[in-house]
């Protein structure tokens, strides 16, 4: 069972290490989150409650007996109580109640142990008589041995070796009393686990029972019962709880001309004895004894107290109370104020004479071995600075003391051990998001920079798109009068067409019109033929005639005009038909040379037709191809619309 651990409500805020005086007893680690969180390393802690009293986030608790105690009550151990001091100064009201509640639950016998408390004090004042042992160190405090025997073992030696109060009780209980019961320790001290455990001790009590859980689970189940009290009378012992109990106790015995060095506190005890601890191994130191506690109100206000009652006076004013009522004795009490130092102590001797006291003196283990930890080398040390940024003096030896530790070499070492990690330095995490801030500026400027690269872009998109906007308002206009032109081509191409087929038709009908009068021409050369061929018989009759007329004479003169008259008549229709030959040669080489151009034209005209054929299908293409363009154009303005609003 570990002393004290670490609950899940740990935010690593690292005031436990600031206030733990064990080095390496609080641990710096990440959990399976990787959120920070400070651990408690069980060989190593002294159980002196320091990280306890300082943690704020309710994240370090301890373990004590309090559910056994009271589970094994029930099955029906036979248990007997020790009762700290401490429990009726700050429970003087409740105290009784609550005992005879146990008593009704079945505890058998209770031992106050003020008076185990005066066993300690005769044993120490026989011990320093008797072995002349001076200059040593108190040791009622379970924290402050635990700490000697873990981090100082060279002051082991001079740890007095006579049990503390609760261990002299329980002795006194077992070896005079006779009870043969487990003992339950209702104690104020979270530590006092530890020493009931120690072997050296030889388990003679077996419960720590807290107030503090004591308390809460009275409450809890309601125990309560008819008033009880402790069975020994005892003395200054109730005080023992105070700060300086001890001391003052010497004093009581020895008188006030004793030097004894009062030391308590969480840290401070702890520094002092580091600090000291060669002058006290030496012996050079010049006190009777060290009266140190872990605990800055002494026993009063323990780690295992309540913490609301550890807030209040009240617990000190009860103990003093309780010292006055001591010391009102009378003079055959070793505690009475009326008697000298010397006749207080010689009553004291005589009141445990029967006492033999090796019985009361202890052994201590020396536990450094498993609590050392190494120094680095200047290599090593000079590593783990480079590691977290230190790289500079100053950056060395900034000890802020945020990671729990006194100087920046201190939580270097820490890390060496691996007791703390470098992400538990402030100044390191500082360095880290400084440099991911200057990171983050000149991302951010970097961004603002493509930003403002970005919004000249998109207003030379705009101007673009605006332009793009005006050319696709020109094309469309231009589509628009090419389908309007392209329209009037196909009806002039239409028109042509039509033009050019009359034509065609035209030539057609000149062709057949010059092919029949070919035909007439023809028959007129033949028809002239017959002219002259009739011409020629008619001349050859003629002069037939005139030959005829002549030898006729006078009587065939007049018969000779006439024939004179064929004659030239003959000749004329000759001259006639051959000039007639000759203007038909001229027409038909005319009506040929019509032919040949009139074959050209038409050639000409089938080219004309074929072209307006070819301009109508370009026209339909056009048309098509203009229909695509539009849509085209559609697509291409909507997509440069929608990246510009993208890119805006």
């Amino acid at each position: 069972m570990q002393l004290v651990y670490t609950n899940e409500k740990c935010v690593g805020c690292n005031k436990c290490i600031r206030s733990c005086s064990s080095v390496g007893a609080c641990i710096a680690v990440s959990d399976k989150d990787g959120r920070a969180k400070i651990e408690v390393d069980p060989v190593k802690c002294v159980g002196c409650g320091a990280c306890i009293d300082v943690c704020e986030h309710g994240a370090r608790e301890f373990n004590d007996d309090t559910e056994r105690f009271f589970s094994d009550l029930a099955k029906g151990e036979r248990i007997s109580l020790l009762l700290a001091p401490a429990f009726k100064a700050n429970y003087p009201s409740e105290y009784e109640s609550v005992l005879g509640g146990l008593k009704k639950l079945g505890v058998n016998r209770i031992i106050s142990i003020s008076f185990g408390a005066d066993i300690t004090t005769w044993g120490y004042l026989n011990y320093i008589k008797k072995y002349n042992f001076t200059g040593g160190i108190s040791q009622p405090c379970p924290a402050i041995v635990s700490y000697i025997e873990r981090y100082i073992p060279e002051l082991i030696p001079k740890l007095f070796p006579v049990q503390s109060p609760l261990m002299c009780g329980a002795i006194y209980a077992k070896k005079e009393m006779g009870i043969t019961d487990k003992l339950a320790f209702i104690s104020p001290c979270i530590a006092k686990k530890e020493e009931i455990s120690d072997p050296n001790n030889h388990g003679l009590v077996t419960y720590n029972v807290t107030f503090d859980h004591l308390m809460k689970y009275v409450r809890k189940h309601n125990i309560k019962g008819s008033f009880a009290s402790d069975e020994i009378e005892y003395g200054l012992g109730s005080i023992y709880p105070m700060p300086g109990g001890l001391k003052e106790n010497v004093y009581w015995f020895l008188g006030e001309e004793v030097y004894i060095r009062q030391v308590e506190g969480e840290k401070h005890a702890y520094e002092y004895l580091e600090k000291h601890k060669k002058e006290i191994v030496s012996g050079t130191n010049k006190e009777l004894f060290v009266d140190a506690l872990n605990c800055g109100m002494g026993c009063l206000y323990g780690t295992g107290v309540e913490e609301e009652r550890a807030a209040t006076d009240m617990a000190l004013y009860s103990a003093h109370q309780i010292k006055e009522s001591c010391k009102k004795n009378s003079k055959n009490s070793a505690w009475s104020r009326k008697l000298t130092p010397a006749q207080r102590l010689a009553k004291l001797n005589r009141q445990f004479a029967h006492l033999n006291l090796e019985d009361y003196l202890r052994r201590y283990t020396d536990r450094s071995q498993k609590c050392a930890y190494s120094q680095p080398s200047a290599e090593e040390l000079e590593k783990i600075f480079r590691d977290m940024n230190k790289i500079s003096e100053e950056q060395k030896n900034i000890n802020c003391g945020c990671c729990g530790y006194e100087s920046c070499t201190m939580m270097a070492v820490a890390v060496h051990n691996g007791f703390n990690q470098k992400e538990n330095c402030i100044h390191y995490i500082k360095d880290l998001a400084e440099q991911k801030n200057r990171e983050f500026i000149e991302l951010a400027d970097a961004v603002r920079n493509e930003k403002e690269e970005i919004e000249a872009k998109n207003e030379q998109i705009a101007v673009t798109v605006e332009e793009v906007e005006q050319l696709f308002g020109d094309l469309y206009q231009s589509l628009d009068d090419m389908t309007a032109g392209n329209g009037n081509n196909a009806q002039e191409s239409t028109a042509i067409s039509t033009d050019v087929v009359q034509v065609s038709e035209f030539c057609s009908n000149l062709e057949r019109s010059l092919q029949d009068i070919e035909k007439l021409i023809v028959q007129l050369g033949e028809n002239n033929s017959e002219v002259v061929s009739i011409a020629s018989q008619t001349n050859l009759l003629a002069l037939n005639a005139s030959i005829e007329a002549a030898r006729a004479g006078e009587a065939g003169r007049g018969f000779a005009v006439v024939a004179d008259e064929i004659n030239q008549l003959a000749f004329k229709s000759k001259e006639t038909a051959n000039r007639s030959n000759e203007n038909q040669e001229h027409v038909m080489a005319s009506i040929s040379g019509i032919f040949r151009e009139m074959e050209t034209l038409l050639e000409v005209i089938r080219g004309v037709n074929d072209r307006t054929q070819n301009l109508a299908a370009a026209t339909q293409q056009i048309a098509a191809s203009s229909d695509m363009i539009l849509q085209t154009a559609d697509s291409a303005r909507k997509l440069l619309t929608n990246l510009l609003e993208e890119s805006i």
